[in-house]
């Protein structure tokens, strides 16, 4: 990672270019494309879709990024008192994804019933951008948020959206919960745990 790469706390003026960023690194995903199969469509009602998800991450959770606007990572602590839904979600839902809105519903409804109970921060989303991938900066993202993870000895959970996803996450600790849920195409997201490690190296 280079200085220009140095890892910076998001405000609420980045939520624009944060959710472009999201809505380019994650477009060609299986779930993307079940979602909004037209990639026309893909390209326009991401961004929007994910706008809700950064705003209220920035309000209510961590969000890092590179300083260089290269790599994002959206935090949401659910290890205290439990977080308020996205203000009007199911309007801003509506307006973002139009025709679409019932397979986003649907996503949501299936990672409700899957989401672990027990205390933990939430990786909502990690996105690199296409052209700065397999350079170290999700890595570096997540050993970032790690680290006060582990001084904490909190718990971290996502839900990995690709092969290539899956072998990240397994290098940094993480591990399939159970077999993946599957949207209605068969698509396979797999929900994964990392214990906390603590400073001698040993999972607490």
């Amino acid at each position: 990672m280079t200085a220009a790469d140095h890892i910076v706390r998001a405000e609420v003026q980045d939520a624009g270019w944060i959710a472009d960023l999201i809505g380019e690194a994650f477009h060609p995903l299986a779930v993307a494309c079940w979602l909004v199969p037209d990639p026309h469509e893909r390209a326009r009602i991401l961004p929007r879709n994910f706008r809700i998800f950064v705003e209220h991450a920035l309000a209510h959770g961590v969000v890092y990024t590179t300083s260089d606007q290269a790599a994002v990572a959206v935090w949401f602590p659910l290890d205290g008192p439990p977080l308020p839904e996205p203000a009007d979600y199911q309007q801003r839902l509506a307006a973002a994804c139009g025709d679409a809105t019932p397979r986003f519903q649907h996503l949501d409804e299936l990672f409700e019933q899957h989401h672990p109970t027990e205390p933990h921060h939430h990786l909502g989303f990690l996105a690199v951008r296409p052209d700065r991938q397999r350079r170290g900066l999700g890595s570096s993202l997540l050993r970032h948020h790690h680290q006060q993870l582990d001084a904490a000895g909190t718990p971290a959970y996502l839900e990995a959206t690709s092969d290539d996803a899956c072998k990240l996450y397994e290098r940094h600790g993480y591990r399939a919960m159970g077999p993946p849920f599957r949207l209605p195409d068969a698509t396979p997201m797999l929900p994964m745990w990392r214990v906390p490690v603590s400073p001698s190296g040993a999972v607490r």
